[in-house]
């Protein structure tokens, strides 16, 4: 059987998406932490004030790139249709 989606709740997916960047951000901002601790952090290497404004900007950049883009698959739905998936029973 052939669905499709009609609606992406704009706040919700934002949020969703916005935490898992922010997150997952800190897989990259821990080992440049480290790095940066270690060599010293000199003046060419990157402020620890830019190392911790990273997962923030992420949350934010994430949250409003998803909200732009569930507010724009919205609008166009009526008029292109939306992302079809199959569903199948499965016996358990």
């Amino acid at each position: 059987m052939k669905q499709q989606v009609a609606r992406f709740s704009p706040h919700q997916n934002g949020k969703v998406f916005a935490v898992l960047m922010a997150v997952s951000s800190l897989v990259f901002l821990l080992p440049f932490l480290l790095i940066s601790g270690f060599t010293g952090g000199g003046p060419k290497g990157p402020s620890m004030l830019m190392l911790l404004l990273f997962p923030v900007l992420y949350l934010v950049l994430g949250y409003l790139t998803v909200l732009i883009g569930c507010l724009l698959y919205n609008f166009m739905v009526p008029h292109i249709g939306g992302i079809e998936y199959e569903l199948r029973a499965t016996d358990a």
